[in-house]
């Protein structure tokens, strides 16, 4: 599949979006990180942003949690390391918020 061929004003304006998506995530993932909300509430948004937020970052944004004890916890709760929050299921939600706040 070839890719649309976009005028200079369409792709300005994709690049755009594009930074204000990758600004939106990173402002959940601080506030995530500062304590302001809790990974719970995180999987519990309904918005576009929380959903496309990999679940490997957000618990890397966790105080304690780094790359390998977030890659433990995913594959304990069955998730795979690219699965973005919106495709987690209710019982990965459930085993992940239990892991991290024990």
């Amino acid at each position: 599949m070839t890719l649309p061929v976009l005028t200079p004003e369409q792709r300005q304006a994709a690049l755009v979006k594009a930074t204000e998506a990758r600004q939106a995530r990173a402002a959940l993932l601080a506030k995530l990180k500062s304590g302001d909300i809790s990974l719970a509430e995180l999987f519990d948004r309904d918005d576009e942003t929380a959903k496309k937020i990999k679940v490997s970052q957000a618990l890397r944004a966790l105080s304690g949690i780094g790359p390998t004890k977030a890659a433990a916890l995913m594959e304990r709760a069955g998730v795979d390391d690219r699965r973005r929050i919106g495709g987690l299921g209710t019982q990965q939600r459930r085993k992940l918020v239990e892991a991290v706040s024990a």
